[in-house]
């Protein structure tokens, strides 16, 4: 298959012996009921293999919905997959981990990552100084600020370790725009903003930054977000312009040959969708991302 004939959102390509692993949500049940996620296989990042199921719901599986962005990790001699999951029993949508032994899957489930007093979505891993942190969106439904959060989690994936905090608010965002779908949607009265798509990212100068996406003047837009002090603990803040736009929930991916990519999904059409991979470059914490 070609990146063309793939319709999936949120695209994460995981490397490892030499191949690339791509993950996402199935655009074609997306906004309904879902059952599970797949992976392409691909030694080029052009030619991909055809969907290989990783996890099927079984009968007395609770998630039956909000299969949303899946993120494969290697680690520890594991492949750990985290993801968000909801479900029509009306409990609050939440980030979980999975495990297998093979990227491959099949995936069992292992815990849950986020609190159950949060709806959830979108997480994302990240290490720093030894410690691992699920980096997250504490959706409009509960926030219609649109929290950017991150918890720190267990070295096993085995759940929660300390205490949520916020990093950031996408309403501080200059770029970004109160969603016009908020009291149709959610129900919401006045200004609602979300933050969805997180991943962070290690500048060449050494600056921590996070490209994340929510509503910008043009739809679904990607833009960028700075650490102060290089750390997921320090005073974040927002560029002014979006980077990318018609396009978003991204990650940044070195190949194998040294290139680096913003793979996102594109256009963000429903059914529409496919992995768009945009070279990246980056000068003193600046970015480039070639959409054309």
């Amino acid at each position: 298959m070609k990146n063309q004939e793939i319709n999936i959102r949120d695209p994460f390509i995981m490397t490892s012996a030499g191949k690339y692993y791509m993950y996402g949500t199935r655009s074609a049940s997306c906004w309904g009921a879902m059952n599970g996620w797949d992976v392409y296989i691909s030694d080029d990042l052009v030619n991909w293999s055809e969907p290989i199921s990783i996890f099927d719901k079984s009968d007395d599986f609770w998630a039956d919905q909000n299969y949303w962005a899946p993120e494969c990790y290697e680690r520890n001699g594991k492949f750990y997959l985290v993801s968000t999951l909801g479900s029509s029993d009306g409990r609050k949508k939440g980030v979980y981990a999975f495990v297998s032994d093979h990227p491959t899957g099949p995936f069992s489930y292992l815990a849950k990552l986020t609190p159950n007093h949060e709806a959830c979505i979108d997480g994302t891993i990240y290490e720093e100084d030894g410690r691992l942190y699920v980096v997250y969106s504490h959706t409009l439904e509960d926030v219609p600020e649109g929290d950017m959060c991150a918890c720190e989690i267990k070295d096993d994936f085995s759940g929660i370790k300390g205490e949520p905090f916020v990093l950031f608010r996408a309403c501080d965002a200059a770029w970004n725009s109160s969603v016009p779908f908020a009291k149709a949607e959610f129900g919401i009265d006045g200004d609602a903003y979300f933050s969805d798509g997180p991943f962070l990212y290690r500048c060449n100068n050494n600056e921590l930054i996070m490209l994340w996406s929510s509503w910008g003047s043009q739809g679904y837009s990607v833009g960028v977000a700075r650490s102060d002090n290089g750390s997921i603990t320090g005073t974040w803040s927002h560029d002014n312009e979006s980077v990318v736009e018609n396009g978003g929930h991204g990650m940044v991916l070195k190949d194998y040959e040294g290139n680096i990519f913003y793979v996102m999904h594109a256009p963000n059409d429903f059914y529409h969708e496919h992995p768009f991979f945009a070279p990246l470059t980056e000068v003193d914490g600046k970015l480039d991302i070639a959409l054309v």
